[in-house]
């Protein structure tokens, strides 16, 4: 890109995915025909944007190996459909051994090839204040590798939700080349409201990459509330996109939201604040 060129538009897909896999997947293509039209040259969907169902019976049913699952195919005909780059934010799919789920992540070109998967390494195993209490691991095995990819907005490094809160997958990463990260998501509202931004914020401040960040928002059919806020965060740390809560959705069933990536962010951010200069200068093991 040239100093004249404008920076590529990323596509924040913010939704309230359901238990109806055909809906939500209508609902991704009129999301995809908006981006589209806006000139994005990639969208992010959020955490399990195909199908979000804690019952795990109900779920089970649309649930199959990668190799036998309509919903790859039909991400990968809208990508060439709208000409547009999508990454799937994730969705549940079984194991190889057939034995527990995945939550895997898609990166698609725009001519609908896959080019990177990712499987959500940290599992949501936790009890909240509120009193909610999630065992992700009951249903679902954690990921075991890490996955950077070259996409139109810069090497992107892949993580899922809960994966933000663990600094250290982000600084690899970055070490292996990520200049931009995406994180889509599923927060509950009572995380959200207390560490979503700040979390965001961090992770593009101390790796120096853009963040991007797609989320579910709303009430969902299976009776769970997600925070939203989808956003954008450049390597500096300033909020660039934030598409707010349900009640900036107006009933669409999704809220696009777009930030433009600046390509050269990230190498001026470690100029500035050469991070990696000074973790060698000081060559101690922590």
């Amino acid at each position: 890109m040239n100093a004249s060129s404008p920076a590529p538009l990323a596509a924040l897909i913010q939704m309230t995915s359901g238990t109806d896999p055909d809906a939500n997947l209508a609902t991704i293509d009129r999301a995809m025909a908006d981006a589209a039209a806006c000139g994005a040259a990639m969208a992010f969907l959020p955490e399990m944007s195909l199908l979000l169902d804690r019952d795990r019976a109900r779920s089970g049913r649309h649930i199959a190996r990668e190799a036998d699952s309509p919903w790859p195919s039909a991400l990968q005909a809208m990508a060439r459909k709208h000409g547009v780059w999508l990454h799937s934010g994730s969705m549940p799919l079984l194991a190889d051994d057939g034995a527990r789920r995945v939550n895997r992540s898609h990166v698609i070109a725009a001519d609908g090839s896959i080019r990177a998967r990712y499987d959500k390494i940290h599992m949501f195993d936790v009890t909240l204040p509120s009193g909610e209490n999630w065992r992700e691991s009951a249903t679902y095995m954690g990921g075991d590798a890490l996955e950077v990819v070259e996409t139109p907005l810069g090497r992107m490094g892949l993580s899922i939700c809960y994966d933000v809160r663990f600094p250290e997958l982000y600084r690899a990463l970055a070490e292996r080349g990520a200049t931009i990260l995406a994180i889509p998501a599923a927060f509950t509202v009572s995380t959200g409201e207390a560490h979503w931004h700040v979390l965001m914020r961090a992770r593009a401040i101390e790796t120096q990459c853009h963040v991007v960040a797609a989320a579910q928002c709303g009430a969902h059919a299976d009776g769970r509330q997600t925070y939203g806020h989808s956003v954008a965060i450049d390597p500096w740390g300033a909020v660039l996109a934030d598409a707010e809560g349900a009640e900036a959705m107006a009933g669409r069933g999704y809220r696009l939201t777009l930030a433009p990536v600046d390509l050269a962010a990230a190498e001026r951010a470690r100029q500035a604040i050469p991070l990696e200069r000074s973790r060698a200068a000081r060559n101690i093991a922590l």
